[in-house]
């Protein structure tokens, strides 16, 4: 019986020292996070934790970040903090995502951002004046057109979303004379920041989706040039 005593006065003082020489691990905080989706992938300061709900630990007098992602919708980012002069950390946190708008307003597609031959049994002056009217019914603006040497590009046509900008132009050149054969590249090239400008090049990068406005054009020049 006193050995009990004893092992419960140790156990009893041994927590009291932890938590007198380690405050920060007895003033913990710990959230339990969850996503209005249930795959949705969650991070905490950057390492993957789980997917659609996982427990935040919050040590005291720090702060933890918490992402959530899922294709198809907004990156959402949360910072927890555990110090006197911030709000208390909630015992539960519920987040209701949103839908990507850039995402709904575009289609994936293996024709971004690559040569695709399309070869025509059209004079080459009838060729030359069929492209660029279709081109033109889908971009206003014509930034260079060379028809002796086979060149045509359009200006970029930019348009901002919640959490991204997307620009997109086509290209033309002409790949083989007999048979008459021109290589069409529809550029698509996202930054991940809105409001960007179209000149901002070193804040673009390739993007695998292409607005749904421009998804058919490279099908219908192959078409109508056949």
């Amino acid at each position: 019986m006193k050995n009990l005593k004893s092992t419960l006065v140790l156990s009893l003082l041994a927590l009291f020292l932890i938590g007198m020489v380690n405050p920060v691990i007895a003033g913990k905080k710990t959230i339990i996070f969850s996503t209005s989706e249930p795959t949705a992938k969650i991070f905490i300061d950057g390492k993957l934790m789980g997917n659609g709900q996982v427990e935040v630990v919050v040590l005291s007098n720090s702060c933890v970040t918490v992402r959530a992602e899922k294709v198809g919708f907004l990156i959402e980012t949360i910072t927890f903090c555990n110090k006197k002069e911030s709000a208390k950390p909630p015992k539960s946190y519920y987040l209701e995502m949103h839908r990507d708008d850039a995402y709904d307003a575009s289609v994936q597609t293996d024709i971004a951002n690559i040569d695709i031959e399309i070869q025509t049994s059209l004079e080459e002056l009838a060729a030359w004046k069929l492209m660029s009217q279709i081109i033109t019914s889908y971009f206003d603006v014509i930034e260079v057109t060379d028809r002796e040497t086979g060149y045509l590009r359009t200006s970029w046509v930019v348009q901002s979303f919640q959490q991204n900008t997307i620009r997109s132009r086509v290209i033309i050149k002409l790949g083989n004379s007999d048979p008459l054969v021109y290589k069409v590249k529809l550029v698509s090239e996202e930054s991940r920041f809105p409001g960007t400008s179209v000149k901002s090049d070193e804040l673009y990068r390739e993007w695998d989706r292409v607005l749904r406005k421009f998804e058919n054009i490279v099908e219908e020049l192959r078409t109508r040039l056949q």
